[in-house]
């Protein structure tokens, strides 16, 4: 039993600027391909297209109602899988060769073997995979001009959480000198993930810090877990907005509290507090610019922007920017949301922005319903 619930307890100048920013602009207009413009939508499609995606979060979580255990952790991971099934991608899909970390080349035409992202999927550090995130792959392939390596990290409960911790940090020592056809070192390198893998990716940021390896020239985390101290989680305001987490989060709150912090602990073989599962609680100066996106509808809402207070007050070019009425990680039901494809655009803009050393501080768009530019900059 008490494995059980830590499976479910696992689940964030004056002129010259003027003139970057307006080059930036420039830049992602022209990075944008044909088939990535924006399509008007009507209220009424916009609002179908979010009742399809609440049925299939729905289908996620009927697909693994009544099992337990094992069984569970089965049934989850080939919803997840089956996501990624019928998928029009314009992406080449490149198994990774013998010698290199487990995972898989995403690689859009014309990208450039110099310019790499390593891709941390996400699924409560027990289920997800390359192929699951494919939605989120392809499209940042296409968007950065990079290839992206999605690295297929050891999951729970086969295998430790710090386990999946390491497959991440020598992915990322290998992706900075090896590409997709041969061993070159990187030109530009982004560390990515969602949920889980978003946790994953501010761990392994603050790791390269004090490894003294080369820091990534940015960092985004969707929807990110930023800190596993559940405790509190049952009381927030967004746990019936939720939809994806809020149903799991509202039967782990119903256990008392003891057996859910050593059910944890059993589950992840770590403490809560420990920075490398609770990135919130580390040491986050130095860190290189680093975007994160985050619902105001989700559980994740608070630490995210916990997170980047704390970052903020160190120092560090983190931001954060948020969308209503969102379900966690809606990047993945990209074309279908208009929103997902509006989040992908701002991820364009930001990495145009690292790229042209544009610091954040100056970014004070007003939402435009054509260009769809972030409101308010930083939140």
């Amino acid at each position: 039993m008490i494995f059980g619930i830590a499976w479910f307890a696992m689940m964030w100048f004056g002129l010259v600027m003027v003139a970057l920013l307006a080059l930036v602009v420039f830049v992602l207009r022209r990075k944008h391909d044909a088939g990535d413009e924006r399509k008007t939508t009507t209220p009424q499609q916009q609002s179908e297209a979010r009742q399809q995606v609440l049925e299939k979060v729905k289908g996620m979580h009927t697909a693994v109602e009544g099992l337990r255990g094992r069984a569970r952790v089965k049934a989850l991971r080939r919803h997840m899988d089956s996501m990624s099934d019928g998928l029009e991608l314009a992406s080449e899909i490149r198994p990774s060769a013998n010698g290199a970390p487990k995972g898989e080349w995403v690689i859009a035409p014309g990208s450039d073997p110099n310019r790499r992202i390593l891709y941390i999927h996400g699924g409560s550090w027990v289920a997800g995979s390359p192929k699951s995130h494919r939605t989120i792959t392809d499209r940042l392939s296409r968007l950065a001009h990079a290839c992206v390596f999605a690295i297929d990290y050891r999951l729970m409960p086969e295998n430790r959480y710090l386990d999946g911790i390491i497959d991440c940090q020598q992915a990322y020592r290998w992706l900075l000198d090896n590409g997709p056809d041969e061993k070159t070192p990187a030109d530009f390198v982004v560390v990515a993930g969602d949920s889980a893998g978003g946790s994953h990716t501010l761990g392994l940021i603050a790791w390269i810090r004090d490894q003294g390896l080369q820091t990534p020239n940015a960092a985004i985390a969707l929807s990110p877990s930023t800190e596993l101290m559940l405790t509190s989680l049952g009381s927030r305001a967004n746990l019936k907005t939720d939809a994806m987490l809020g149903p799991t989060v509202e039967k782990l709150a119903r256990i008392p509290l003891p057996l859910l912090w050593w059910g944890t602990i059993l589950g992840m073989r770590v403490l809560p507090t420990s920075p490398t599962v609770s990135p919130l609680r580390g040491d986050l100066h130095n860190l290189p610019p680093t975007l994160i996106h985050v619902s105001e509808s989700e559980l994740l809402l608070e630490n995210a922007k916990r997170y980047v207070a704390k970052a903020q007050a160190a120092g560090s070019p983190v931001e954060v920017e948020t969308w209503p009425d969102m379900v966690h990680v809606w990047h993945l039901f990209t074309p279908l949301l208009p929103e997902a494809e509006e989040a992908f655009e701002h991820i364009g803009e930001f990495l145009a922005r690292v790229e042209l050393g544009v610091p954040y501080e100056i970014q004070r768009y007003e939402r435009d319903p054509k260009t769809m530019l972030p409101e308010g900059g930083v939140r």
